[in-house]
């Protein structure tokens, strides 16, 4: 008779793409993971390989309305924007990006991309001037954003950096003139598990 294959919990995946993503490697990623769940570093490099950022999300495409904001954080010894956009209604955030400059370009940029993913819809700024330029060099809309469209962002904001402060504390980068790769693979989890605890609410 063969063995019935043993399928990891969802939970432990996760958790292993949560310290591969803060910059441990496989085979770091795969002791921790040990206390848990048995898995080489062969396995956890599959998970890797199989993980799609922010599809289900995409693939719903109920979005009422884009808010967006930046903030600055410290990651490690260097500075760097934080540029988030959110949906309103079922409170999801859409995406994140970083830069080390908040300029025209990056913004429009940034736009531009939630745009490819979700479509146009209405867009709510705090009235920077580096928005307005952006919206008008892709032929959108904004208005500034309303008391409760404040608040929202601000509330997300504050919530995306008390887990980045979290994050650094643990797991700072060490490297010099980090791209902050490994920060965006580490955000674009960390809006899936957001996501999906919002929604399945």
């Amino acid at each position: 008779m063969l063995n019935k294959r043993n399928r990891t919990p969802s939970k432990y995946i996760v958790y292993a793409l949560q310290l591969y993503f803060s910059g441990l490697s496989l085979r770091r990623t795969s002791q921790q993971l040990s206390c848990f769940v048995k898995r080489n570093h062969i396995s956890i490099w599959k998970w890797i390989q199989h993980y799609k950022p922010m599809k289900i999300l995409q693939k719903r495409r109920k979005v009422s309305e884009f808010i967006i904001d930046e903030t600055l954080l410290k990651i490690g010894n260097q500075y760097a924007w934080i540029w988030v956009a959110a949906e309103p209604t079922e409170r999801v955030i859409l995406d994140i990006r970083i830069s080390f400059e908040r300029t025209i370009l990056v913004a429009e940029k940034f736009i531009k991309d939630l745009i490819k993913k979700y479509g146009k819809h209405p867009l709510s700024t705090d009235g920077g001037t580096w928005y307005s330029q952006a919206c008008r060099f892709v032929k959108m809309k904004h208005h500034l954003h309303s008391s409760y469209e404040k608040s929202f962002i601000e509330r997300t904001i504050q919530y995306i950096k008390d887990r980045t402060e979290c994050f650094d504390d643990y797991f700072p980068c060490k490297k010099e003139k980090c791209k902050l790769q490994h920060i965006s693979n580490w955000f674009n989890l960390f809006i899936d598990y957001h996501n999906k605890e919002v929604v399945t609410a």
